[in-house]
């Protein structure tokens, strides 16, 4: 309780340096600014213009972080003047960072990787903004509490890195897929599909990601939820490599506006921070910005979605393992190559 109260305060402290207008006692005097980082007394500097920074953000558990950020950012409270979009299709924000049509963005961690591979050098990592969000459910018929229940069972799994993920878990529990365990990847390849499916009793067994997974049980209150793959996934391999979700910069924009991206990384984390720290709040900034329409199934999913902040070698650390990881699965998840670490923005300390 009291590291969510000291949270609470640095959060809220943030968001009077980013422009958060409150009453005051004594109205005849102004609030004095202070560091986002310290909380130490600055003086704002008001003829510091700022920077035109367009932001694309996909939409679900990776942008969730983003929504106080927008909140204050409407409210023109935002140390740069950001211009926000929320897209369905990372592939979409990958042909927008490419073509310049955007500064930065949050998506897949593999699809920074791929584009990576497509064009070298043309973005980098700033953050990895969620862990791993993805987790076993099933119905009644069955009881599953380990991996080794699973065998001889078939489990039904959206496509591409949910599979990738789960196959990688699978295979170091000693369970090998098509043999021990069936994954099932092509029936419900779409996360919506196959949560659909679970809750009409279609199948019995399937890995689901948040917010798939709250929608799920209030659907069928009957489902379970009985692995959580990023607990699975840390048994197996460093623990926090699981990174799913990021956010990047296109590398000549950060080149040309240190300052901006300095700013931009100051308000992410804080949005993060109040995103987690208070999810009721922060569930009606996400409904209102167009990151997911339900803000009670965004509420309950907000903690268990693993939000976090990393940055700098530790960013560096967790991702090359996850890539080294999903190149040994599905090397074109990550373009067929492992990036090396000219991908990842680290500031001089």
């Amino acid at each position: 309780m009291k590291n969510r109260i000291i949270s609470l305060i640095l959060t809220f402290t943030l968001l009077f340096a980013l422009g958060a207008v409150l009453t005051a006692c004594n109205p005849s005097e102004p609030e004095q600014a202070t560091d986002a980082a310290t909380g130490a007394p600055v003086t704002p500097n008001v003829t510091a213009p700022k920077v035109d920074t367009k932001v694309m953000v996909l939409n679900g558990t990776t942008g969730f972080g983003m929504a106080t950020l927008m909140e204050i950012n409407s409210k023109g409270g935002a140390l740069n003047q950001y211009t926000f979009s929320v897209e369905s299709d990372a592939s979409n924000i990958t042909a927008a960072l490419i073509n310049g049509s955007v500064d930065i963005a949050a998506l897949p961690t593999n699809a920074a990787a791929a584009l990576n591979a497509k064009k070298p050098g043309a973005v980098k990592v700033l953050a990895v903004n969620t862990l791993g969000v993805l987790y076993l459910m099933s119905s009644e018929n069955e009881t599953i509490t380990s991996m080794e229940d699973l065998r001889g069972k078939t489990v039904y799994c959206p496509a591409q890195n949910p599979t990738f993920i789960f196959s990688y878990i699978c295979k170091e529990n000693g369970l090998i897929p098509g043999t021990d365990v069936t994954i099932d990847s092509t029936s419900y390849a779409q996360p919506a599909e196959l949560r659909t499916a679970l809750a009409a009793g279609k199948v019995d067994i399937a890995v689901l990601p948040e917010p798939m997974v709250t929608i799920a049980k209030n659907a069928n209150d009957k489902l379970s939820v009985d692995l959580d793959l990023t607990a699975e996934w840390d048994k197996c391999a460093t623990p926090g490599s699981l990174a799913q979700g990021c956010v990047v910069v296109r590398t000549e924009f950060a080149n040309e506006h240190p300052e901006a991206i300095t700013a931009f990384l100051k308000e992410y984390k804080a949005s993060i921070d109040f995103v987690k720290d208070t999810p009721d709040q922060a569930a009606q900034h996400i409904a209102a910005h167009g990151i997911f329409a339900q803000a009670p199934v965004a509420e309950k999913a907000i903690p268990n979605c693993n939000l976090c902040f990393l940055t700098g070698e530790e960013m560096a650390a967790k991702l090359t393992e996850f890539y080294t990881i999903l190149h040994g699965i599905a090397p074109a998840a990550v373009g067929n190559a492992i990036p090396g670490n000219d991908l990842y923005y680290i500031l001089e300390a």
